[in-house]
């Protein structure tokens, strides 16, 4: 049956003809050296690597909006699922978007001591933001933090109004960065990742195996993405990688080990509301 499902998932439909042409020609093999190279500063210096971090997903929706809407980012209203401590903000506030932010978690948002402008308490998996109230909601790297990704993809899809984006992108479980601080440990088993984390650094490593760390796979989001109601599928590809490795994501099995982080690119229809 799950073999069925992942040839049926190779079948997707695209709908747009270029819908990454912009971010095709920034995805080069530098632009993945440099990105890598700062995964390095994560837990030693997260304002270097979630500055990073935050520089290249600003362009990165900047590339997908212009290729998909025709727009610049100017005057659009930006939605952050999980936006944690702030570093988003500045760079969406260069792009002259109107930047706004959920985040469940108040330790996390004021982590980085950055001024929470824009930012609001709540969960992804219920955000407390109207039906079609934004022109791009997006979220990165919190997908594989909650117990219901897709309760909280569908909650994304539900405020972004036709005609907007909806960008998701998680770490791939069976991807080399899927157990986060415990990998590559997490190939035995997220459980037992964890247990040998508190053995060697006697601590709890901060992303719980089964409380804040949760296993998601690349099928799992293609499967969501080819049933979202009211919305098109408009681009799905590994989001670290250069431009020539994308079509990993195609094959099933090695997507799953070969796609570090999935980016799943939605446009919102009006069928919802029929």
């Amino acid at each position: 049956m799950a073999r069925s499902a992942d040839r049926t998932l190779t079948r997707v439909r695209v709908v747009s003809r270029t819908p990454t042409a912009r971010l095709a020609r920034r995805a080069t093999l530098r632009r993945s050296a440099r990105l890598l190279g700062e995964f390095r500063f994560e837990q030693s210096d997260p304002d270097r690597f979630y500055g990073a971090l935050a520089h290249d997903t600003a362009l990165l929706i900047d590339d997908l909006y212009r290729d998909v809407t025709g727009q610049t980012l100017f005057g659009a209203t930006v939605l952050d699922v999980g936006g944690g401590p702030g570093y988003y903000a500045k760079e969406f506030a260069e792009l002259g978007a109107g930047y706004y932010a959920v985040e469940p978690d108040p330790t996390e948002m004021h982590a980085a001591g950055l001024p929470p402008a824009g930012a609001v308490r709540g969960s992804g998996m219920a955000l407390p933001i109207r039906t079609d109230a934004v022109d791009v909601c997006f979220s990165s790297n919190v997908a594989e933090h909650v117990p219901r990704p897709w309760s909280m993809a569908a909650e994304m899809l539900r405020v972004t109004r036709p005609g907007g984006l909806m960008v998701l992108s998680y770490t791939v479980w069976l991807g080399p960065f899927g157990g986060h601080e415990t990998g590559p440990w997490h190939y035995l088993g997220g459980e037992r990742a964890a247990r040998r984390y508190r053995r060697r650094h006697g601590r709890e490593p901060k992303n719980r195996y089964g409380r804040s760390l949760f296993e998601v796979r690349a099928g799992d989001g293609l499967r969501w993405a080819a049933g979202a109601v009211g919305a098109d599928l408009v681009a799905a590809f590994p989001r670290y990688h250069p431009r020539w490795a994308w079509p990993v994501v195609r094959v099933p099995g090695l997507r799953e080990v070969a796609t570090s982080n999935l980016v799943l690119v939605l446009a919102p229809t009006d069928a919802r509301h029929r």
